[in-house]
């Protein structure tokens, strides 16, 4: 069996989110520590303490959304289902989140590019993948060539909302990407928003749950590495109560 991860670390980076977004996370180490440790044991000092340390610590400031996490539909409208009230992260089935992957291939596609249903029909006929109910779907955009980097943000293309649908549409409740974000970077999208005057076209891909609710994951990595098919995905989020998304450390599993 060969376990493939695919999660990105939390990270004190300015360039895995958008300016303003980032994580902050302090370390303290062990010699740093000891008073801490101390102030639960009244009469102790610091010789008493293995080479006088104390523990290992960090102090994290974050978002929900840095680092690679499950979106929940709560996160992209208030309704789901055509009206439902929208599930957090603590709600989502936990069987959502285990299932067969199926890998889409989508890295010839420029910078901005927003997939079609037609597009992602294409796709699933050339890897000879019949989508099924539980197929967890992810999505390599080129992006993760980036992460790390300032281009990383605004590459990639996006999943538009009718590929959503038509992959909710046969049964798909998670799906990843290893972009930023599931939708075209919002550079590219704020372009077309300011020459059409079309704002339906923002966050196009993340309000088909408002259509049929489904999971998505986002700064995917190592998608590069799996095969189009013949892995298993597990992806359960961190609980967080009432939240809009959830810490995850996704897995590919190869069975031998």
């Amino acid at each position: 069996m060969q376990l493939i991860d695919l999660a990105r670390p939390l990270e004190n980076t300015d360039y895995a989110d958008p300016p303003g977004l980032a994580p902050k996370i302090t370390y303290f180490a062990h010699d740093e520590t000891a008073d801490q440790v101390l102030s639960f044991f009244p009469g102790v000092g610091r010789d008493g303490l293995p080479g006088g340390e104390g523990w290992a610590v960090e102090q994290v400031t974050l978002s929900t959304h840095n680092g690679t996490h499950l979106d929940a539909p709560y996160h992209y409208h208030s309704t789901m289902d055509g009206g439902q009230r929208a599930i957090t992260i603590d709600e989502v089935p936990l069987e959502w989140c285990i299932g067969r992957g199926v890998k889409l291939d989508f890295r010839s596609m420029p910078d901005g590019h927003v997939v079609t249903a037609q597009e992602v029909e294409a796709e699933f006929d050339r890897i000879g993948h019949d989508l099924q109910p539980g197929d967890i779907v992810l999505v390599n955009t080129g992006a993760a060539a980036h992460y790390g980097t300032p281009a990383y943000v605004p590459s990639g293309c996006g999943i538009g909302r009718a590929a959503t649908n038509w992959m909710t549409a046969r049964g798909m409740r998670v799906c990843g990407t290893d972009a930023w974000s599931w939708d075209a970077p919002f550079v590219h999208t704020a372009k077309k928003v300011a020459e059409t005057g079309d704002a339906s076209l923002i966050w196009e891909g993340h309000r088909a749950s408002m259509d049929r609710a489904y999971c998505h994951m986002e700064k995917l990595a190592n998608l590069e590495t799996l095969p189009a098919t013949g892995f298993e995905v597990q992806c359960f989020p961190v609980k967080i109560k009432g939240a809009s998304a959830g810490w995850c450390r996704p897995v590919a599993i190869i069975r031998n």
